[in-house]
């Protein structure tokens, strides 16, 4: 050890030390001063902790948006999903806008519509992507369904997995929330196993009549509708969009002259 190490080292010991037997008696003698001393910090005793936070309020101010979120979509049936499921939870109103159709990951497909979307309106803005995702083709079509399905139909879609024996899937939910032209989205993402089943039900929406979920026997298109907003992909991802907006606490300037 080199004269300036130990010199450091001399320097601190004490306070170290002394912070340990503080410890040590804070413990009631239960652990050993290097027990203590390694034990992980956990929630209830971190300086940052939920009874910090409440003997120091945060100085935060709340997030004030100049409008109702805008819900951007064109498609009637996904709406009254998004009304029914959300309630008066979160003030939106929907909007159809001609975006580009892109290509990519899905969550990154649904970014970059949340950013374009975000320009457009010059405001707040969530929008959805779906994908109906394969396993046996390792997640395809994923977001390119709605395309598939227009080509080829709900029996094309069977047809694709005739010569897999695996005929699980999933359905996926993506929200992507940008609060402005200059916010970064923020994505939040649901899920729902199943089987892709021969078209059982109404065909009025989408790919709902070959989708399954896991432990029913009836097809989405076959459910009630309370019953699929219940364990739904887009229940699901909505879920933590609540979750978020009720622990952001975002205000909305929906009257001006006041």
């Amino acid at each position: 050890m080199n004269r300036w190490a130990a010199a450091l080292y001399l320097a601190f010991r004490p306070s170290v030390e002394q912070r340990a037997v503080s410890e040590e008696s804070r413990l009631g003698g239960g652990e050993s001063r290097k027990e203590a001393l390694l034990r992980p910090q956990t929630a209830a005793s971190s300086p940052s902790s939920t009874g910090a936070a409440e003997e120091t309020p945060s100085k935060t101010m709340p997030v004030v948006l100049p409008r109702p979120v805008t819900f951007v979509t064109g498609n009637a049936k996904k709406l009254e999903e998004v009304r029914a499921i959300l309630g008066q939870s979160i003030p939106f109103q929907s909007l159809k806008l001609d975006l580009p159709e892109l290509q990519g990951e899905p969550e990154e497909i649904s970014k970059e519509k949340a950013r374009l979307a975000a320009a457009s309106v010059n405001g707040p803005v969530l929008v959805e992507d779906t994908c109906l995702c394969f396993n046996a083709l390792k997640g395809l079509p994923g977001p390119y369904i709605k395309w598939f399905l227009e080509k080829i139909g709900h029996e094309g879609l069977n047809n694709i997995l005739k010569a897999y024996e695996d005929k699980s899937a999933y359905a996926m939910c993506i929200f992507s929330l940008s609060l402005g032209p200059n916010s970064d989205p923020v994505t939040f993402i649901g899920k729902t196993p199943g089987n892709i089943v021969p078209p059982r039900g109404p065909t009025d929406f989408g790919w709902d009549p070959i989708f399954q979920p896991d432990g029913y026997e009836q097809t989405y298109a076959e459910m009630p509708k309370e019953e699929k907003n219940k364990i739904s992909h887009r229940s699901r991802a909505l879920a933590l969009v609540k979750s978020h907006f009720a622990a952001a606490g975002y205000l909305f300037q929906t009257d001006v002259s006041h």
